[in-house]
């Protein structure tokens, strides 16, 4: 049994698809550009938006700095409240709370954002600790912040990873823990088993039967 659960945030918790893609299309569009389909953008899902808008929109690293700034122009009065539960995540994550489980958020997206959103939600109490990126950019991979927070001591041997895409399973990987992937998010199960997802689940029912809650 895993005693402590590391969860990603979007696609995991939170179906966060609003906020993020009317947040990047904001930035797109001070930006200057206009050409793109708008079912693309969902690559902006899980890995740091500086890399995203470099890879996908062809931008120098300070262009793409630029841009990131104009999404969280938009993200952070707005775009972070524009996100909804997954059906029995917040079930979970008490059941987990109350079977003395360690319950930790493992996440890309800015620390203080995501403190935010779990505050609006009313999950904050479940967790243990609340790991994400930092604003300057310093830390903002999974493998990053994943390994933040093994260094502060609260991860034990029986530790789990859980998220939606390639970039969860990947970072788990490099720093030597197993993970899950769950389905219902932005990956598809093909991309989380490619990734060395050790179990999928395609719904938080299935979900909550691999972690034994």
């Amino acid at each position: 049994m895993y005693t402590t659960i590391l969860f990603d945030l979007d696609g995991t918790i939170t179906n966060s698809e609003e906020g993020i893609i009317r947040s990047v299309e904001y930035a797109l569009q001070k930006s200057g550009i206009t050409e793109y389909e708008r079912s693309s953008l969902l690559r902006f899902i899980g890995p740091p938006l500086r890399q995203s808008f470099q890879e996908y929109f062809d931008m120098t690293p300070e262009q793409a700095a630029q841009a990131t700034a104009f999404y969280r122009e938009r993200y952070a009065p707005i775009g972070k409240f524009e996100c909804t539960l997954y059906p029995g995540i917040s079930e979970l994550l008490q059941k987990l709370h109350h079977a003395g489980r360690r319950v930790v958020l493992a996440t890309s997206k800015p620390e203080n954002f995501a403190r935010e959103i779990l505050d609006h939600f009313s999950l904050s109490e479940y967790f243990t600790l609340i790991g994400g990126a930092l604003l300057d950019g310093s830390r903002d991979t999974k493998e990053s912040v994943l390994r933040y927070i093994l260094n502060t001591g609260i991860v034990t041997g029986d530790a789990v990873m859980i998220g939606d895409t390639r970039f969860d399973m990947e970072g788990a990987a490099a720093v030597g823990l197993p993970a899950i992937g769950v389905s219902y998010g932005f990956g598809s199960r093909e991309e989380l088993a490619e990734g060395g997802a050790a179990a999928i689940a395609d719904n938080v029912e299935q979900l909550s039967a691999l972690l034994d809650v």
